[in-house]
């Protein structure tokens, strides 16, 4: 993929207990002509992903299980699929095993780390409802790299121990109810256009 074709904004939502209700109400308030990509990380162990299945209902945007070397486009949701790490390699997916197989995943920081080492564009990195602590090491380098990160204002959330751990790090912009969040996007893409935006649940 030329390098051209990788200065769209990236969404990646990547989420636990609770993710399911974020990820509907985030969409449903998300244009879908954005000129974004999405890719929603969701922590499954042993049950397949139905994400590609339900979501369809809440967006008018082609949603599709992340398969290996499928080309990141924009106007599309992507859904990581179960007991996968997921890497981005010259504008394609890469899934690989996953890392940690015992214990909580942390597939939301590998992907973030992957994005701000092989992403051109400007990252997003939004962090919703789920348990443990995923996606928060990664958030200092999404800054380091002029990212942008948000967290889903933990009142709002079903489980918020995911977003009160990012919080905790110091490193995000802005906290918002996952409406809130959408719109923050649609801004982020209005002003931004020609960027890459990536959000994490």
């Amino acid at each position: 993929m030329s390098d051209q074709k990788r200065d769209f904004p990236v969404v990646c939502v990547g989420g636990s207990a609770g993710g399911l209700d974020a990820y509907t109400r985030l969409l449903k308030h998300l244009p879908a002509d954005m000129g974004i990509a999405v890719v929603i990380v969701n922590h499954l162990r042993h049950t397949a992903t139905l994400l590609h299945e339900i979501l369809p209902h809440y967006t008018k945007m082609p949603v599709e299980l992340i398969t290996e070397r499928l080309t990141i486009r924009p106007n599309h949701v992507f859904i990581i699929p179960t007991q996968r790490d997921l890497h981005v390699v010259d504008g394609e997916f890469q899934l690989k095993p996953i890392s940690k197989p015992r214990g909580w995943p942390n597939v939301i920081t590998v992907f973030l780390r992957s994005l701000t080492e092989h992403w051109d564009g400007k990252l997003i990195a939004v962090i919703v409802s789920g348990y443990d602590g995923d996606g928060s090491e990664a958030l200092r380098g999404i800054k380091d790299v002029g990212g942008i990160t948000i967290a889903q204002a933990p009142e709002t959330a079903e489980a918020p121990g995911m977003p009160d751990s990012a919080i905790a790090t110091g490193y995000i912009d802005f906290i918002l109810s996952p409406e809130g969040i959408a719109e923050e996007i649609a801004h982020i893409a209005r002003e931004g256009a020609g960027s890459a935006v990536t959000l994490f649940a």
